[in-house]
């Protein structure tokens, strides 16, 4: 569910495919949990946020040609086979047994297919911000509700991976920067690492938010008895494995791709000023 950093130089960054023979006993889960279809979304965030870094970095000045780049680093092929080992070695000694029982269930198959759409209504700003308005309603209505969200975000430790994940990805952009050019090269890492730790407070903040608001529209048409079973699913070793694996695949994912961003971006931005 990482929100942010979530690009791929295709330029910068080598690929490499995970063998067959260790891809091959994954294959069941990685079809239940529908993951190539989550990547296909993850690259229409990825143009999206290129859109954001166009008006923040380059002054609306990137252009179609800025588009392209951004539907090409985000080619989901070329992350996936980021992705594959690092969410491999995580599995590995895991009951992927259980997992892969539990998703293929009529529950588990309809959890994944609500994320799935909730990440694809998540691209509209308006739906994110409603859904964000939802979340805060149950704040403050103090909804039984909200208990069992954040059991899930609990159990998954949702927080804290995200968070962890976009400050890593965001000293990792920013050191892409200083080397691309965009920063006076005497900018240390200690420096680097003062900024970001800055940025912790909002980065925490931003991430409740939109962790809440995703939750809270994907899991809506989920009963209190389906829910309470994911929750208890998500408490196991099997569900507590199957988070921390997907989450060393994307963190693999973020650092490589966010300092080859910065790069990337720093050399058009040194372009345009020439």
């Amino acid at each position: 569910m990482l929100k942010h950093f979530c690009l791929f130089l295709v330029f910068l960054i080598p690929g490499f495919a995970a063998s067959a023979q260790d891809r091959a006993p994954l294959e069941p889960l990685i079809e239940v949990l529908q993951l190539h279809e989550i990547f296909a979304v993850l690259q229409l965030e990825g143009v999206n946020y290129s859109g954001d870094l166009d008006r923040e970095m380059l002054d609306n000045s990137g252009g179609e040609k800025w588009q392209q780049v951004a539907r090409d680093i985000y080619e989901p092929n070329r992350v996936w086979q980021t992705f594959l080992p690092g969410f491999s070695a995580g599995l590995e000694g895991q009951d992927t047994a259980a997992m892969t029982v539990f998703y293929t269930s009529p529950l588990g198959q309809k959890i994944t297919t609500l994320e799935l759409q909730a990440r694809r209504l998540m691209l509209d700003k308006a739906r994110e911000q409603d859904s964000r308005a939802a979340y805060l309603a149950l704040v403050e209505t103090g909804d039984p509700r909200l208990t069992m969200l954040r059991n899930l975000v609990a159990a998954n430790d949702l927080i804290e991976y995200n968070v962890m994940g976009a400050m890593n990805a965001s000293y990792a952009f920013y050191s892409g920067m200083v080397e691309g050019g965009a920063f006076e090269p005497d900018l240390s890492q200690d420096d680097i690492l003062q900024d970001v730790w800055a940025q912790e407070a909002d980065i925490r903040r931003d991430t409740e938010g939109w962790v809440y608001a995703y939750l809270v529209l994907a899991y809506a048409p989920l009963s209190d008895v389906e829910l309470q079973t994911y929750v208890e699913f998500s408490s196991t070793a099997a569900g507590r494995g199957l988070n921390a694996a997907l989450f060393a695949g994307y963190e693999d994912v973020f650092l490589q791709v966010s300092k080859a961003l910065g790069v990337s971006i720093a050399k058009l931005m040194q372009s345009k000023s020439l």
